[in-house]
């Protein structure tokens, strides 16, 4: 019983701190990594390599721009053909920096893609999840907004009318 409460005030709790289970990423990792991809003049496989690491390090960045650098990095890499499990891992990593720069339709297009992929990626599945709670998070505030909106006009006219009321 005591578990099952703690479950709910931690719901509860994450709910209002806006916080998931995606990692962050730290600016030393990104500079070790964009150090290591400008450097590599080795095999093709170590370039693609250098690059997905630096990818990661971009959109899980809590840096816009180095989030929107890792999507244009990302969506760039994408038109060149590569094997389909590549494919779905730049796919995932796509999802991950829309969902952290706010465009959570496209992170939930593009991490459909993924599961469409491999039904069972469970990385894709606690993406998907995420962005499905952060969207009702969204909807539940926008709809408190706006009660409070229609509230606070429904007072004022409420406060008019009975001005006029007493004034006759």
């Amino acid at each position: 019983m005591d578990a099952k409460i703690g479950q709910f005030f931690d719901s509860v709790g994450s709910f209002f701190n806006g916080s998931d289970k995606i990692p962050w990423c730290d600016g030393d990792v990104i500079a070790v990594s964009s150090r290591s991809q400008a450097t590599d003049a080795g095999s093709e496989d170590l370039k693609k390599e250098c690059l997905m690491r630096l990818s990661w390090a971009l959109v899980h960045s809590r840096q816009t721009e180095d989030v929107q650098r890792g999507i244009a990095m990302l969506e760039a890499s994408l038109e060149s053909s590569a094997p389909p499990l590549e494919d779905r891992e730049k796919l995932y990593l796509l999802a991950v920096g829309y969902y952290r720069s706010g465009d959570y339709s496209k992170s939930r297009q593009l991490v459909d893609r993924c599961i469409e992929m491999q039904a069972d990626w469970r990385q894709a599945l606690v993406l998907k999840k995420t962005i499905e709670d952060k969207i009702t998070k969204h909807g539940v505030i926008g709809i408190g907004i706006t009660a409070t909106a229609f509230g606070a006009v429904g007072l004022i006219a409420g406060g008019i009318v009975a001005a006029m009321s007493r004034k006759k």
